[in-house]
C-alpha cells in the first residue's frame, strides 16, 4: 500500500532558478545559486552581473539529497557558495561540459547526460527517471560560446507505472522542436519554465513572456510554476507580463506563482 504522501510532488523555491524538488520519496536540488544580495555572479567571457535578492534556500539547512540538477554551468546556476558547501560525493546530473568542471572541483558523482538519454535513481520499489532534453541557450553563432545546457524531464515510476512527469527547461530559448519531450516522454503534469528574458550583448538568451507562453501552448501542461526571473540585472522581461501573456491567449493550465521560500504543489 502506498503510505501518506509518497505520491506528493512540491516545489519550493529558493531564487533564480534553484528549487528544492520533492518528487514522491525522492529530494533534488536544482541549479544552486546561494550568493546574496549585492554579490557578483561570474557569467563567462569577463562577464558578471549582481545579485538584487538574498536566496531562500542554503546549504546548511537543505534536506539530504538524492542529487542535484545541473542545467548548464554558469555563475547564477552553480556558484562558489555550492562549490564550497555542497558535499563532494552529491549525485549531480548535468551535462557533458558541466560534469567535467564539476570533477574539476571535486565532484566526484556525476552523471553526464547527452540529449533524450536517462538516469535513474531507486528508492525501494520508486524509480526517479531524469531524461536529458537538448536547450537552446543562444541564437546562431551565440549557441557557440555559450554552455552546453538541458532540460530535464522528471518521472516518478511506481511499480513500472509513470505516476507524475514535469519539465524543467534550464535556460533554453523556446523551439518548436521542444514538442519532443511530449512525443518522446508524453503528457506532463507540470512545467517549471526558466524565463526572464535574459540578454547578454543585447541578444535574448532565455525565453521571455512571449517564448514561455508559446511553450505553455505547445506543451500544454496542468500545472506551469515560472522561475528564474527577477534575480539579476540581465533578466529583463518580469514575471507579471508572462503571467499577462498567458492570460490573454487563454493559454490551457494554471500558472502557479511561487515567492521564495514558498512551496507549491505540482499536481493540477
Amino acid at each position: 500500500m502506498t503510505a501518506p504522501g509518497d505520491d506528493d510532488v512540491t516545489l519550493t523555491f529558493g531564487g533564480t532558478a534553484t528549487t528544492l524538488l520533492r518528487i514522491g520519496p525522492f529530494t533534488l536540488l536544482t541549479d544552486p545559486n546561494f550568493l546574496h544580495r549585492g554579490q557578483r555572479a561570474h557569467l563567462g567571457y569577463g562577464l558578471r552581473s549582481k545579485r538584487l535578492t538574498d536566496p531562500a534556500l542554503v546549504p546548511a539547512l537543505l534536506p539530504e539529497l538524492d542529487a542535484v540538477l545541473l542545467s548548464h554551468m554558469h555563475g547564477d546556476h552553480w556558484d562558489r557558495v555550492a562549490t564550497r558547501s555542497l558535499p563532494k560525493e552529491t549525485p549531480v546530473v548535468t551535462t557533458p561540459e558541466a560534469a567535467g568542471c564539476l570533477a574539476k572541483r571535486g565532484f566526484t558523482a556525476t552523471a553526464d547526460l547527452r540529449p533524450w538519454q536517462t538516469h535513474e535513481v531507486s528508492a525501494g520499489d520508486d524509480v526517479l527517471r531524469i531524461t536529458s532534453v537538448p536547450g537552446v541557450h543562444g541564437p546562431g553563432p551565440l549557441a557557440r560560446v555559450l554552455p552546453q545546457v538541458m532540460g530535464s524531464v522528471l518521472e516518478l515510476v511506481r511499480g513500472g507505472e509513470t505516476r507524475w512527469r514535469g519539465y524543467v527547461t534550464g535556460d533554453t530559448l523556446f523551439r518548436p522542436v521542444l514538442g519532443e519531450v511530449l512525443q518522446r516522454c508524453g503528457p506532463l503534469d507540470a512545467l517549471v519554465p526558466h524565463l526572464g528574458g535574459t540578454k547578454v550583448f543585447g541578444v535574448t538568451v532565455t525565453m521571455d513572456a512571449r517564448q514561455g507562453a508559446d511553450l505553455v501552448e505547445l506543451l500544454r501542461p496542468p500545472v506551469t510554476v515560472p522561475v528564474h526571473y527577477d534575480d539579476y540585472p540581465v533578466f529583463k522581461d518580469p514575471l507579471g507580463n508572462f503571467v499577462a501573456e498567458v492570460a490573454r491567449r487563454r493559454a490551457p493550465g494554471e500558472v502557479r506563482t511561487v515567492g521564495r521560500g514558498q512551496t507549491v504543489p505540482l499536481r493540477a
